[in-house]
């Protein structure tokens, strides 16, 4: 129905709650993965209770990130659950968890248990600091990373208070990496035959996007500070006040500056001895900036946007999420995805941005209720309809 997928065949056990592991096993799932979710009998993953419920006490937040997956519950502290658990691992290619860290240890589940019964399985743990280090048994969240990964300290405008970027950025980076470091011990597997160890956490994954600020830091000497809109390192590239509102312009050389200059109508800007260089137009931003506006204040944001693109001047407007979902590219892209569910009806969910020619993602499941699959994924794994009643009565499936 759908055609091949890059992960068919690649069985993951998704030991995962609220975002970063869910993400993970999302985009896994996306490319073909079969992805079977282990959640607590009791309230599941918690993120099926955050937010406002989207229908029948499900959160919105969960339909979000967990398309593609099998639902499957399982009691951990009960000897039934955790034989089940390690029967689905012995048939799992991936293993995901974020779990609290050392709560895999303590139920026996640990890397090395688990590849004492599946001597090459891929083993990822993601969690707020790293599985090593003086803060490893720390529980950590996105809004504690995005501090301590420096975010906080210059993101805003100068003179704010600490702001946190409203993307979860801490959470979502680390599901990234995971799935990335996932892959890579994949393919190396197929190679090899031999399975490993990988962990990434909420820390890491905020440190590894301040590409700009580290690098101030590191070679200027410079702590870096907020800055608004802009650029540390070019100019003008930042969000401008139009007549109507405001528009993103992103000079990153010179010939573009010069196109700027020409869209509008300002060559005296090109030839001022203020702005002929990036470094001369970094070392006298706010002139700059007040003699750009001056002249965008002219006209609105769509006049300036299309004369941009004639001048081909990378431009853009500020959107709110309606208007991104309503722009014409995005929808071309097929950024918004209708998913069919059979007790919530017609959902939506944020589209593929890896968009694959030969192998694409697809949705093949919608988000799952609690324990949808128990029975269809131990059938499957071998297990007979006297082991699932067996574990049914004595408490393994809650």
């Amino acid at each position: 129905m759908f055609g091949k997928h890059a992960l068919d065949g690649v069985r993951v056990l998704d030991c995962t709650q609220i975002l970063a592991g869910p993400f993970c096993t999302m985009l896994l799932g996306d490319m073909g993965a079969d992805i079977i979710k282990i959640e607590k009998p009791k309230g599941g993953d918690d993120l099926r209770r955050m937010g406002p419920p989207f229908l029948d006490d499900t959160a919105a937040a969960f339909l979000m990130v967990n398309r593609n997956k099998r639902s499957i519950t399982l009691d951990l502290k009960n000897e039934a659950g955790i034989q089940i658990f390690k029967g689905l691992a012995k048939q799992s290619d991936i293993l995901v968890e974020n779990l609290r860290p050392g709560a895999m240890e303590k139920l026996g589940l640990s890397y090395k248990e688990i590849q004492s019964i599946k001597s090459d399985i891929v083993y990822c743990s993601i969690s707020g600091f790293g599985a090593t280090g003086p803060y490893a048994k720390r529980s950590g969240f996105d809004l504690v990373a995005q501090g301590m990964s420096g975010h906080m300290s210059f993101t805003g405008h100068p003179g704010s208070d600490p702001v946190k970027l409203s993307v979860p950025i801490g959470d979502l980076n680390a599901g990234i990496f995971a799935a990335y470091g996932i892959l890579c011990a994949y393919i190396n597997k197929l190679r090899t035959g031999e399975g490993q160890y990988l962990d990434t956490s909420l820390l890491e994954g905020g440190i590894a996007y301040t590409m700009w600020e580290s690098a101030s830091l590191f070679y200027e000497g410079i702590v870096p500070t907020p800055v608004g809109s802009r650029h540390r390192m070019a100019a003008p590239y930042q969000a401008y006040r139009t007549s109507n509102g405001y528009i993103n312009i992103g000079v990153a050389n010179q010939g573009t500056w010069i196109r700027l200059c020409e869209a509008i109508n300002r060559v005296d800007m090109r030839d001022d001895s203020r702005f002929v260089t990036n470094a001369k137009r970094v070392e006298n931003l706010s002139i700059l900036k007040a003699e750009i506006e001056k002249t965008l204040q002219q006209n609105d944001t769509e006049y300036w946007w299309n004369q941009f693109i004639q001048f081909n001047v990378p431009s853009g407007p500020i959107y709110d999420m309606k208007q991104v979902y309503d722009d014409k590219q995005v929808q071309a892209r097929e950024m918004e995805l209708d998913i069919s569910h059979p007790r919530l009806g017609n959902i939506k969910n944020v589209g593929f941005a890896a968009k694959l020619l030969g192998t694409p993602a697809s949705v093949r499941m919608p988000p799952p209720d609690l324990g949808q699959h128990n029975k269809e994924v131990l059938l499957s794994a071998g297990f007979t309809e006297h082991d699932i009643n067996r574990f049914e009565k004595s408490g393994g499936l809650g």
